[in-house]
């Protein structure tokens, strides 16, 4: 089971179709805000959500989760991240 998404989405409509028809539970999507409420950094959507995912998985003590964002023409691309539990 996942333990946390991060969706870049460019338009809100993304994020929620996403969350929708993968099942995913709304509470683990874009904890800390996505790409609408933090910004769409050119070039480096992926790297703030790979970070922020990373970052989010350790501060609650670890656990996995996927980054997924589009790149333009169709293109898509995801990560699986697992940040190992502490102790």
């Amino acid at each position: 089971a996942l333990d946390l998404v991060e969706i870049n989405e460019a338009f809100a409509a993304v994020g929620i179709v996403s969350t929708r028809e993968l099942g995913l539970d709304e509470n683990k999507v874009n904890v800390n805000g996505g790409a609408i409420a933090l910004g769409h950094p050119i070039g480096m959507s992926g790297a703030r959500l790979v970070l922020h995912l990373a970052l989010e998985l350790g501060r609650r003590g670890g656990g996995i989760g996927v980054a997924a964002l589009c790149g333009g023409g169709g293109q898509g691309d995801a990560l699986i991240v697992k940040v190992p539990a502490r102790g």
